[in-house]
């Protein structure tokens, strides 16, 4: 596949700079650099700037809004040899905060904390993932996962214990038993699933009516990525699958997942689908996926820009697949 790189979340041009995060002194230089900057992500979105291209924001370590963040930052790399560093703002409660829109599949709300100028919001990276920069994305998931997993890794997985952030945020230590606890992505297969003309396409039970997409699911231990595409699509479809290719691959940090684009040849046609995973699956032919790509088709919503299952139909669509 040409520009199998290409997907977004996938370019990131911080350089990590992992020999720095243990280095207290060198952190402390850093955060006194004037060249160094602050992202700011509320409750898992990131701060945007809306007025023009969206934009990430980059702010002075110095900033009222950043002061105020009440925790310690993260240090997530170097760009251009400058500081980086991510501070979450998640105590803030908008005084217009709709719970109702937060519990929807996806609240495309802006929220404009009242120390930012009118245009910079925190807004749902999936919102607006595919009208960023490569760069600026990718930077974004970067942040995204990292606050995700200390959200989810709180308590020591080994003996219950609160745990506690060390090396600059890359890790948690448990006081208690001394464990080591380090972020863990959580592989996923998604598969081009081809007969012919045809692909298949499938719809989970809490999406939004008409939107469809490509079978997707969860490595499990001792699972090679060919032996859990044919799992997957047999489990879910009952169609079972021949040859199966690696394709592209999208950090996904809705909480910690990579996925892995596929692409899987049918050997059968016929459905049984999963009612616990799959609420509707179905053959749709090449012509009838650009015509909803186009937006003639009400019934049949595509997969959403700058997701890597849009990605994949795209370069389906245009003969890509090859490279």
């Amino acid at each position: 596949m040409h520009n199998s790189e290409a997907v977004t979340l996938a370019g990131g041009t911080l350089d990590r700079a992992a020999h720095l995060r243990g280095d207290a002194m060198a952190l402390q230089n850093m955060q006194s650099d004037p060249a160094a900057r602050a992202f700011m992500m509320w409750r898992g979105r990131p701060l945007v700037d809306m007025s023009g291209a969206p934009a990430l924001v980059w702010l002075h370590l110095g900033a009222d809004i950043v002061k105020t963040s009440g925790k310690a930052a993260i240090f997530i790399g170097l760009q251009n040899g400058a500081p980086r560093f991510a501070y979450d703002l998640s105590s803030w409660v908008p005084d217009d905060l709709d719970q109702d829109a937060a519990q929807q599949f996806l609240d495309k709300t802006p929220y404009q904390h009242p120390q930012m100028p009118a245009g910079q919001e925190f807004i749902e990276l999936r919102a607006v993932m595919a009208s960023l920069s490569h760069a600026d994305a990718g930077d974004a998931a970067l942040v995204k996962g990292i606050f995700e997993w200390h959200r989810y890794h709180r308590y020591c997985a080994n003996c219950g214990a609160p745990s506690i952030v060390s090396q600059a945020g890359w890790q948690r230590e448990c006081p208690a038993c001394k464990r080591q606890h380090f972020p863990r992505t959580d592989p996923v297969v998604i598969m081009l699933v081809l007969h012919g003309n045809d692909v298949l396409l499938g719809r989970a039970p809490n999406w939004p009516e008409g939107m469809y997409s490509l079978l997707a699911g969860y490595m499990e231990p001792g699972e090679g990525i060919e032996e859990a595409v044919r799992r997957e699509v047999f489990e879910e479809c009952g169609v079972p699958i021949g040859k199966v290719r690696y394709l592209s691959s999208q950090p996904w940090p809705f909480p910690a997942s990579l996925m892995i684009g596929c692409r899987a040849t049918a050997l059968a046609r016929d459905l049984t689908l999963d009612p616990v995973e799959i609420a509707d699956a179905k053959w749709v032919s090449r012509e009838a996926v650009a015509h909803a790509m186009s937006g003639a088709d009400e019934s049949l919503m595509p997969s959403r820009k700058g997701s890597i299952a849009r990605f994949l139909l795209d370069a389906w669509l245009a003969d890509d697949l090859e490279g």
